[in-house]
């Protein structure tokens, strides 16, 4: 299931840093989430870190990209994958 940043965002910048996936990013008006690269911290953390430092709690699940804990251990291993190699290569 990736997150998603609703309307109520004060683009207070918390989440951002907090993300170990790089899946967020300012977008046109707010925050935004990558949905291709949100794991919801599985492989990092036990909870999504962005949740717990949003002040004001405009990150649920988004609805459009439900997925199980399954295909999200397999998003995380194929990110890691794609870093590991993009580190070598630059190496």
């Amino acid at each position: 299931m990736a997150l998603l940043i609703t309307d109520e965002c004060i683009n207070c910048d918390v989440c951002e840093p907090e993300c170990p996936n790089q899946a967020i990013s300012m977008g046109a008006e707010i925050y935004e989430i990558d949905h291709a690269k949100c794991t919801e911290c599985v492989g990092h953390f036990d909870e999504p870190q962005c949740v717990q430092v949003c002040p004001v709690d405009c990150i649920p699940i988004n609805p459009a990209h439900v997925e199980s804990n399954e295909s999200l251990w397999g998003k995380y291993r194929r990110l890691q994958q794609a870093a590991n190699a993009g580190a070598v290569s630059g190496a």
